[in-house]
């Protein structure tokens, strides 16, 4: 195989100290799905996959992994295959599972240099983040993308953050858990507002370009911090 960082090293010399980095990847969804890509891509030599779902149709229209035939699959070992397709040197390890109080303990945190958390969940994300703080691992999280056409996504402090209603969310929670920082990217573009169908919660509307520039930018700080860019 060729050596596919030629390019990459050109306008980043450093690039080949990614081979032995560990960074574990929370979520496989429209955000993390292009996370995955990005690092890959870059030559992480060591990523770590959560999730517990499968691909449905209503994934194709944004998460780079849902294609027709990963309808129905899971999406860790569809993320896993993608990922060796791309570079067979990398060192993949699965979680199919969803992070909580009664799961956490089945993933080794400490084995890795950096945490992503593109979780949709607040508990399970509330949760990630205090133990990385625990731990002092370095972790950036996403912020809410759905029911947005933004492409203005920022990288900021969680309590610098505005209008997204996650971040509202997110602020609050890390308040009481005594949480004083967290490095998130968010857009602070106001949500469209979708009608609501016979009065019930309705899932968010999506579309393809709004989670992959904030799962781009996730990326872009990733390999910035773990080379010290």
């Amino acid at each position: 195989m060729d050596d596919f960082l030629l390019r990459t090293r050109m306008i980043v010399p450093s690039v080949d100290e990614l081979k032995d980095k560990k960074v574990i990847i929370f979520g496989l969804g429209g955000v993390g799905g292009y996370v995955l890509e990005s690092l890959v891509r870059t030559g992480v030599g060591h990523i770590g996959l959560v999730d517990n779902d499968v691909f449905s149709e209503s994934n194709l229209n944004r998460q780079i992994l849902a294609t027709v035939e990963t309808v129905g699959k899971a999406k860790t070992e569809v993320a896993k295959e993608r990922a060796l397709s791309i570079n067979p040197s990398c060192d993949i390890k699965t979680y199919n599972l969803f992070y909580s109080d009664e799961t956490e303990n089945e993933i080794a945190l400490k084995e890795y240099d950096y945490i992503v958390d593109a979780i949709d969940s607040v508990a399970s994300k509330v949760l990630l983040i205090k133990r990385a703080k625990e731990n002092n691992i370095p972790i950036i999280s996403s912020m809410g993308t759905g029911n947005k056409l933004s492409v203005n996504y920022e990288v900021t402090d969680i309590y610098k953050t505005q209008v997204c209603p996650l971040a509202k969310a997110m602020r609050q929670k890390l308040k009481e858990e005594g949480i004083k920082n967290l490095k998130v990217v968010y857009s602070k573009d106001e949500p469209i507002k979708v009608a609501s169908k016979d009065n019930k919660k309705q899932v968010p509307g999506s579309i393809c370009f709004s989670p992959a520039v904030a799962g781009l930018t996730i990326s872009k700080e990733v390999i910035k911090d773990l080379l010290k860019i």
